[in-house]
């Protein structure tokens, strides 16, 4: 076996994880020479310390229908206390209402160890499982994790405190203050980061600790809390608990308008179900007939994007997403049966130039296993199943997906209305909602509206086409099952290849700057056969290969913008009517972008924790786009 796993530590993304010795069964830090939990009980004192006394149980179910709250945590550890919180949760709460648990983690677990520090809490195993099953890479930044059908969130940030308290954007309801004893790690404990805690507390929330330590206490008194000592658990005599006394605010009413989204494409369906999990009324608007009739509709899609060789928020957007994206559709069918499949996705390294930048971003960068894996020739041919000629990166938990089959399952959810047939003229506000005038039906209002419809985003913004977006056409064919000797795994050099499904497995796209012609094109289609015979000669069963004027194929166009990153987020300015969002501009990589872009939208939009840094986020402005005077 060659394949070199990629070292976890130091370089690039991958982070440090934790040392683990095991006594008597329980896990204890080799670093800070401190228990993760209760040697008495550990269950039972996050029960006592953090549940109890921040009133968990009686705050659940006192919550309003729909209402969402936030739990924070400073050192995620075994996730126990994340579950516990979770058991509580499918007991008291309402079942329309969301939890959102925000934690950070310096020195995560691995996986094994996870497993089997979770193993000690047999009453909690089916929710361990499903932590297990979504537990995130080993990769620096912020990770989101969904369970039980959108209705539990955990933010999960592998990296300092500091970090974290200063990059996300919450506000908690609760906090655990939790993490190793204050005297073994005192960094978790500085005045800054209680006052990074500080201004993340809405007015009353509460505050509970194992410690009981003065200069943690004149701390949190010093930022606003009100504390007290009370009893500890078990043989710890006190621990403290207390509540942030911020002035009290005037809190807007949670908006629960119903939202408008036009366009039925990935990036509309992703976001329309991303609402609807979250108690909101959603209404698709659409010119097509059905889902996925534009740049989302081809038979076959492969989940790829291309890391950067230095490590930058590029490249950050580009992993998470990914990640993100390999966790939302394994969620969303985990059989691999109705529209995602699991094969496997191998970057080829099959040009001097692609082979030197390969070589310099494994010098440069280091990524878990699980991520991304270099191999050898020999290992690429036996992964993938087809007869390549080089190495490259291998993705294990890629693969490639049926978008009109996606599409169409996340819309069937009955708080989603879809209205097909229903071209978008105008957008407007008549300055107290938003109007969407149509070709052939009557104007509708909204509160809400997000356009998702690619390049056409611009014809309906406000300020029209004073942005720099692009359309790209690009033409995948289809290629006959018998002409070509198969893959298992997805295969990207020049172009891509996908595995044979059904009778055909699908190849492309050509990327066609200086063309608007919808039509299928025998030139591109022989474009498309000269590519793959170049980088992947081996592919074809018979020689010569088909012919281009008979195949089929689809032709579509991307949406780009002039710096090749994606537009997410609120379209006007701070003074301008609110209520107006854009989520398009995804490229070639919707696939991999829609599920994280469309999930901090979500967030955005019910006002709940965001997903995604600022340093990401606030690269994905529409503002960034609009032309300049000399542009026009």
């Amino acid at each position: 076996m060659s394949i070199t796993p990629i070292p976890d530590q130091t370089l690039g993304p991958a982070i440090e994880t934790a040392e683990i010795d095991w006594q008597d069964g329980q896990p204890v830090s080799r670093a800070f020479g401190d228990v993760y939990f209760s040697r008495e009980n550990g269950l039972e004192e996050t029960r006592y310390v953090f549940l109890g006394h921040n009133r968990i149980e009686q705050r659940f179910a006192a919550l309003e229908e729909g209402a969402s709250f936030v739990v924070a945590e400073t050192g995620f550890g075994t996730g126990l206390n994340f579950l516990a919180t979770w058991r509580a949760w499918e007991h008291h709460a309402p079942p329309d209402a969301r939890l959102h648990f925000v934690s950070v983690e310096r020195y995560p677990l691995t996986p094994a160890d996870l497993e089997q520090a979770l193993t000690l809490w047999p009453e909690l195993a089916p929710l361990a499982e499903a932590l297990i099953a979504q537990y995130p890479a080993l990769v620096t930044g912020t990770h989101r994790l969904v369970f039980d059908s959108g209705r539990v969130r955990l933010t999960l940030y592998f990296g300092e405190a500091r970090d974290a308290w200063s990059n996300l954007r919450f506000s908690a309801d609760a906090w655990y203050l939790d993490g190793f004893a204050p005297a073994l790690n005192p960094d978790l404990w500085l005045e800054q980061l209680i006052g990074q805690i500080a201004t993340r507390s809405r007015p009353g929330a509460t505050v509970a600790t194992f410690t009981a330590v003065g200069a943690v206490r004149r701390a949190l008194l010093a930022a606003g809390f009100s504390m007290r000592k009370v009893p500890g658990f078990g043989r710890k005599r006190e621990m403290l608990a207390g509540e942030f006394n911020a002035p009290a605010s005037v809190v807007p009413r949670q908006n629960h308008s119903p939202v408008t989204i036009v366009g039925a494409g990935i990036a509309a369906a992703l976001t329309a179900r991303n609402l609807a999990e979250r108690g909101r009324d959603v209404h698709i608007f659409s010119a097509g007939d059905e889902p996925a009739d534009g740049a989302s509709g081809n038979a076959q899609a492969a989940l790829y994007v291309k890391l950067g060789v230095d490590y930058g928020p590029e490249t950050q957007l580009a992993l998470h997403a990914l990640l993100h994206a390999q966790r939302t559709y394994q969620r969303y069918d985990p059989d691999n049966t109705r529209f995602w499949h699991r094969t496997g996705l191998l970057q080829l390294a099959g040009s001097e130039r692609e082979a030197d930048r390969q070589r310099r971003f494994l010098e440069r960068n280091r990524y878990p296993g699980n991520v991304l894996q270099s191999v050898n020739v020999t290992d690429a041919q036996r992964l993938s199943g087809s007869p390549v000629q080089s190495g490259g990166l291998w993705f294990p938990d890629s693969g490639w997906l049926e978008p009109p089959h996606l599409c169409q399952w996340l819309l069937e959810h009955p708080r989603i209305q879809c209205h097909y047939g229903h071209k978008v003229e105008q957008v407007r506000h008549d300055g107290r909602q938003w109007q969407l005038a149509f070709t052939n039906s009557e104007a509708q209002s909204s509160n809400i509206v997000i356009l998702t419809g690619g390049h056409q985003v611009a014809n309906l913004l406000p300020d029209g086409q004073n942005y720099r977006f692009r359309a790209i056409r690009g033409q995948v064919s289809q290629l006959p099952a018998e002409a070509i000797t198969g893959t298992d795994a997805v295969i990207c050099g020049d172009s891509y290849l996908n595995p044979i499904h059904g009778e055909y497995a699908v190849t492309g796209a050509t990327f066609d700057l200086d063309t608007t012609n919808p039509e299928l094109l025998t030139s591109s289609h022989q474009e498309n056969i000269d590519r793959l015979s170049t980088w992947l000669p081996g592919i074809w069963s018979q020689v010569p290969p088909p012919a281009a004027e008979a195949l089929p194929g689809r032709v579509s166009f991307r949406c780009t913008t002039h710096d090749y990153q994606p537009v997410a987020g609120a379209a006007g300015a701070t003074d301008e009517p609110r209520g107006l969002y854009v989520l398009t501009g995804l490229g070639s990589k919707g696939f991999a972008l829609a599920p994280l872009l469309a999930e901090w939208l979500a967030d955005v939009i019910c006002g709940e924790p965001e997903s995604l840094e600022p340093v990401i986020s606030d690269r994905l402005s529409l503002a960034r786009c609009r032309r300049s005077t000399d542009d026009r």
